[in-house]
């Protein structure tokens, strides 16, 4: 049997066969961003033209017989280069030159260069590279601010309900795909956020308990899954897919220059399963990102919820320390946690839901919100609709509890989370990962998409929070 590693390998490797592979869409621009960079006549920032290989043109590209092998990959330095060892001294590009803007090949581009060099390494001639670096948008750049206020333009036309009580639930399909989510409408009103000082397993930064008021919202009735959140993870393959869908060039565009993650360094579901299950250990900042792909692909707004509605939503109406009641001992029939979850998280929806029809609010995977994290913020909390925007990387706020909690206690209503940095501990990257917690197995998310549409500088900053980047020294809780 294949590990998880093995068999998606195989099947990027497979998808990649099915395709022809076209040298300037689709094999130009990995050259360009990654190789060409070091391999030029002039050299770049990294190493001054110090090496004797040039990729730039078709002739001297293929002066080494042993960089290109037309019709065998396996034999070319320009495709096995990509594939080795994080720590392997060949390795391309090197552990040592990789930046925000210079990465590791990801898997996706190795197997069309395998392609592409198997089907013969077809280069049109007089065709010239020339080294760039990725365009990323950055959170406050006048790119990503243009791209916010098309999508926001676009989700302006969709029509709304003009009050909560004439929102309806709904399913929905993401363009492009055959994949379907549902959304559950909540309605507009008032509780009491946190608990009481009595509530057994209480902490400290629960309290004190105070009225909140929260605006109207759909919200999902599952945590994305790995279904949804791989079409944004994988674009190379989403475009692939949507190509027999005739999707409207121009909402290509727009969704295309979304900042899409990076290749991740090891298999996301650590082999817990994909179908149907929910995605997990993505960074707050790759879960706000998805929330701007899909409102660009669907035209409604969606964004992470607030800590505050997160907790009106998986509380439901009722007051006590579960939805369901005060007695932890219900708990298996509404959730997946560390005493029957058989140590993986577990498919989403199959477990009752909370009155308003949310799944796995409580366990199976803690959720992010939009919060940073706070053990004293509800002593000042707003009264209406508070958010405490993120002003640093960590802590943020997480919710819900996991498959891997076996004290009840950290499932209730009003428990909290912090993020922390040892999330990433494992991540081999430096500076690490602004996509991927490769810790945080037990983490994942759901979307919200509130009935007041936001504004566009509103928007801007639910998808933008500017602390994405690790930073020790801005990390330390209060």
């Amino acid at each position: 049997m294949k590990t998880p590693s093995l068999l998606l390998a195989s099947l990027l490797s497979s998808a990649a066969a099915l395709y022809a592979v076209d040298f300037e869409k689709d094999i130009k621009p990995i050259l360009e961003t990654n190789c060409v960079r070091c391999h030029n006549p002039k050299g770049t920032e990294f190493e001054k033209g110090d090496t004797d290989l040039n990729l730039s043109t078709k002739e001297t590209a293929f002066e080494s017989k042993s960089t290109i092998v037309p019709g065998n990959a396996e034999k070319s330095k320009l495709y096995t280069t990509t594939v080795l060892a994080d720590d392997a001294k060949k390795l391309m590009p090197p552990r040592n030159k990789v930046t925000n803007d210079l990465e590791r090949i990801s898997k996706e581009d190795s197997e069309l260069l395998k392609t592409w060099i198997n089907d013969g390494a077809k280069w049109p001639d007089g065709m010239k590279l020339t080294a760039r670096k990725k365009e990323v948008a950055a959170a406050g750049s006048t790119a990503e601010a243009s791209l916010v206020a098309s999508i926001h333009q676009k989700i302006l036309t969709a029509p709304v309900p003009a009050t909560d009580k004439e929102m309806q639930g709904y399913t929905n399909t993401i363009p492009g795909s055959e994949i379907t989510y549902d959304m559950v409408p909540i309605p507009s009103g008032k509780f009491k956020m946190g608990s009481p000082e009595n509530e057994p397993g209480r902490k400290p930064d629960e309290g004190p308990q105070h009225e909140v008021e929260v605006g109207a919202f759909w919200m999902g009735k599952t945590t994305v899954t790995w279904n949804e959140f791989e079409l944004f993870m994988y674009p190379n393959e989403e475009k692939k897919a949507r190509e027999t869908k005739k999707l409207d060039p121009a909402l290509n565009a727009m969704t295309d220059a979304v900042t899409h993650p990076t290749q991740p360094y090891v298999e996301m579901s650590f082999g817990m399963g994909k179908d149907g299950f929910p995605a997990i250990s993505m960074t707050q900042h790759a879960a706000n990102k998805y929330c701007e792909w899909l409102s660009a692909k669907t035209g409604h707004f969606y964004r992470l919820p607030t800590e505050a509605e997160w907790e009106y939503a998986a509380r439901a109406g009722t007051t006590t320390a579960y939805f369901w009641g005060d007695d932890p001992k219900q708990i298996g029939d509404y959730c997946w946690w560390g005493k029957n979850s058989d140590f993986k998280y577990q498919k989403v929806g199959k477990k009752k839901p909370n009155p308003w029809g949310l799944y796995d609010m409580l366990g199976n995977v803690v959720q992010w919100t939009l919060d940073q994290y706070s053990p004293t913020f509800y002593q000042n909390s707003p009264a209406s609709n508070p958010w405490n925007k993120a002003t640093k990387p960590y802590p943020h706020v997480a919710r819900g509890g996991s498959w891997d909690d076996d004290d009840a206690a950290k499932l209730r209503c009003a428990a909290r989370r912090a993020s922390d940095a040892t999330w990433k501990i494992q991540d081999p990257q430096l500076p690490k990962s602004v996509w991927y917690h490769t810790d945080a197995q037990f983490l994942g998310f759901r979307i919200v998409r509130p009935l007041k549409v936001p504004t566009v500088e509103e928007a801007q900053k639910y998808w933008n929070s500017g602390v994405e980047k690790d930073n020790p020294e801005l990390s330390k809780a209060e």
